[in-house]
């Protein structure tokens, strides 16, 4: 485990070093702090407010995908968790954080590590699905015209990708064993490593359990409609934060931003998104900006956006870690993620 901990390390430092090189070219260094210094307190208040909003949904929603599995929590206990949770996901590469809200939860309900991260699988690939299809349906209004070839290429990709990832949800949970001797035969494991197949058969039927809130239809109806909320408030945040710094986007636009913002960060992540959400907000914004607007004032919203997200996450994070505790002492963050990626290795193992 800690030599492919390496590998993807180095992979996420290669993505991070490689979007901060397109991020910097061409950058109007005097005109981003000039941008920055030029931003006032209300507006940042007013964004953090949206933020806020953001966060709490996106905390309130996960519960409605665990309650299928039989796990009730109380909104602080979940926010307590969320929170650490999604400090982890900010902080760490390649997305290594996603285990550590499945942790706490199992630790505290004795459930089984891989079905709630089967949760989180399905967390993800409904977020995945909903800002692609916003992503595409902007594609497609603008017949084109706005799109870079990039953003062109990435809108079918991203559809297509979490399409075929919400139909393996779909399927999994009516023909589970079918579908998994599909995905095996497709992968070409069961003639590349026929033994090796077996067992990540078995994994993928451990996380399949964590798949049934899918079949609850309240619940999930109601983790649907806090998604919509959630990815709204986003939207409208990073358009009122645009305006306030200067930048000449529609309401659309920033919404489009923001979608395909989310589908680069789904990739594996660098360190704190560094570079990674920069190169991003940048590609978004050469579809409605002149080029010297965007490595401008478009790359001090993108700098400034960043920022206040990442000291958000981790203040939050960092005020609710010591509140879960063990055995009366304090868990580190460190210890949260070794742990959780070792129990969640165990039981996907097992």
């Amino acid at each position: 485990m800690n030599r492919r901990l390496v590998v993807q390390g180095i992979l996420s430092l290669a993505v991070g070093g490689v979007c901060v090189a397109y991020a910097l070219h061409g950058m109007n260094r005097h005109a981003v702090l000039e941008a920055m210094r030029a931003l006032s307190a209300p507006a940042v208040g007013v964004y953090l407010l949206t933020l806020v909003v953001t966060h709490l949904f996106r905390t309130w929603r996960w519960g409605f995908l665990l309650r299928p599995l039989g796990v009730r929590l109380t909104f602080r206990r979940l926010f307590l968790i969320s929170s650490v949770g999604f400090m982890a996901i900010l902080a760490l590469p390649v997305r290594l954080g996603e285990f550590v809200r499945p942790y706490f939860v199992a630790r505290e309900r004795k459930v089984r590590m891989s079905a709630l991260v089967g949760a989180v699988a399905v967390e993800r690939i409904v977020d995945g699905l909903l800002i692609s299809i916003l992503f595409f349906g902007a594609y497609l209004v603008s017949a084109g015209a706005l799109f870079t070839r990039e953003l062109r290429v990435a809108a079918w990709l991203s559809l297509g990708g979490f399409f075929a990832l919400t139909l393996f949800l779909i399927l999994a949970q009516i023909w589970t064993d079918r579908t998994i001797a599909v995905a095996l035969r497709v992968t070409l494991l069961q003639w590349l490593a026929p033994k090796r197949a077996h067992h990540i058969g078995d994994k993928l039927r451990s996380l399949i359990s964590g798949f049934s809130p899918l079949s609850d239809r309240r619940n999930f109806s109601i983790f649907l409609l806090q998604s919509v909320v959630y990815w709204g408030s986003n939207g409208i945040g990073m358009w009122i934060l645009a305006r306030s710094m200067g930048l000449p986007i529609s309401l659309g636009a920033a919404f489009v931003t923001m979608a395909f913002t989310g589908v680069v960060l789904s990739l594996p992540n660098s360190p704190g998104l560094v570079g990674q959400f920069h190169a991003a907000i940048k590609l978004a914004l050469m579809a409605y900006l002149p080029a010297s607007v965007v490595n401008s004032t478009g790359m001090a919203y993108a700098i400034v956006l960043h920022g206040i997200q990442t000291l958000w996450y981790i203040a939050i994070g960092l005020i609710s870690l010591p509140a879960l505790t063990r055995g009366g002492a304090h868990v580190s963050l460190g210890e949260a993620v070794r742990e959780s990626t070792h129990v969640a290795e165990e039981q996907l193992n097992a």
